[in-house]
């Protein structure tokens, strides 16, 4: 039996952090992420923790002492968003390339220019090919859970791939919420410590990263490959275990009053929530809605999203990004996934809450009404929409 904190999503991931036991945190702090090393530092100050916080000079040497912490057979965390995240990114790459099991904490913000501190998820979704395991959390008890199984996830021999748990900036890393922490007792006996299966070791040399001359490169990869689609199992295995150990339950993709629903939406993070207080309001008026929330986006949950769309007319996938020049990232998931089955819904692609922009119920009625419009006409006039664009953007 644990506690209940009343604490912000950074303090959440941090106090994983340290139920965890990780033994390193290379820093540097970036807006809304900041807070995390903070934590991090106090819980070291104050004897709580036994780790050691690297502050270093940027995002990128963040990562890479990650990846040296790691390689030499630490268990590794850090944090940061938006800006910070793509500095990072050549050194993801390297990570996951070099199966590293480092997990990252991201405050999901907006990218430049124009310069935007407030929440979307352009910054994780832009690094969806990055070969990172990718949860994202609805509020800041899903933050601290995910952040733990991710550890446990990641450090799995048939995965041994890295992980980032995205948060919504501000929605979630500086709200303040009742969160159950569980006993450190009961993370151990959950996440025993880590063991490589291989590390660094003056003793007894081995090279990690080598050069992958054409010879060698495509199995490198392919090997890769096959690591992120072990962890679809491993994800069920893990969320089970959890449920069973800590009575939480998680799901890649959890359903809400779907079964005979017209319309479901998709979403991720902290819209879900109002996701779903906005179907209770339309079932209130007789519109047969549902929502599904994805927490588990790489690797991407292909077989419940084609067991989601058989139960709709419309499935309006819910972007809180966009890939220019295509539409919404999610929305090109989700088509992906449906290509080749033999009767699909209308697929619907909403794009809203960039920037920080508020993500009302409202917005759920105004896409209901162009979903409904959708079904009397057996087909949607716009592939891509743009919900709560200001007057005279309107198309």
């Amino acid at each position: 039996m644990g506690t209940k904190q009343v604490v912000k999503g950074n303090f959440a991931t941090a106090v994983a952090a340290k139920l965890v036991k990780v033994d390193v945190v290379p820093a540097y702090p970036i807006t809304p992420s900041t807070l995390f090393p903070e934590q991090i530092s106090t819980y070291i100050a104050n004897g709580e923790m036994d780790a050691e916080l690297l502050l270093v000079e940027s995002e990128h040497s963040a990562m890479s002492a990650a990846i040296g912490a790691s390689a030499s057979g630490a268990r590794v965390a850090t944090a940061t968003a938006s800006q910070g995240l793509k500095l990072m990114s050549e050194m993801l790459f390297i990570a996951s390339g070099m199966r590293l099991p480092i997990v990252t904490a991201v405050g999901n913000r907006a990218l430049s220019a124009p310069i935007n501190i407030w929440c979307d998820h352009q910054d994780t979704i832009a690094e969806r090919d990055s070969g990172w395991l990718q949860f994202y959390a609805e509020n800041n008890q899903n933050a601290l859970d995910l952040m733990i199984m991710a550890f446990k996830i990641s450090e799995d021999h048939r995965v041994l791939l890295p992980s980032m748990v995205g948060l919504d900036a501000f929605v979630l890393t500086h709200t303040m919420e009742g969160v159950d922490v569980p006993l450190q007792e009961e993370v151990d006996k959950f996440l025993p410590p880590y063991k490589p299966v291989y590390t660094l070791d003056v003793k007894n040399p081995i090279t990690f990263g080598s050069f992958g001359t054409p010879a060698y490169y495509t199995e490198f990869k392919y090997q890769q490959w096959e690591a992120m689609k072990n962890a679809e199992e491993v994800i069920d295995e893990v969320f089970s275990e959890f449920y069973s150990k800590f009575s939480r339950k998680y799901e890649k993709l959890s359903e809400y009053r779907t079964d005979d629903a017209d319309i479901i939406f998709l979403t991720m993070g902290s819209m879900s929530g109002t996701a779903r207080a906005a179907v209770d309001k339309l079932r209130e008026k007789g519109i047969k809605v549902g929502a599904a929330k994805l927490t588990v986006f790489r690797p991407f949950p292909f077989d419940e999203i084609k067991a989601l769309s058989k139960k709709a007319k419309v499935l309006a996938v819910v972007d809180r990004n966009i890939s220019f020049g295509f539409g919404g990232a999610v929305f090109g998931e989700v088509a992906g996934a449906l290509i080749n089955e033999k009767e699909n819904p209308i697929l619907m692609d909403f794009i809203l809450g960039l920037g920080g922009r508020d993500v009302t119920q409202d917005a759920f009625s105004a896409m209901t009404d162009k979903a409904e419009a959708s079904i009397k006409k057996g087909k949607a006039d716009k592939m891509v929409n743009w919900i709560n664009l200001k007057g005279e953007l309107r198309g």
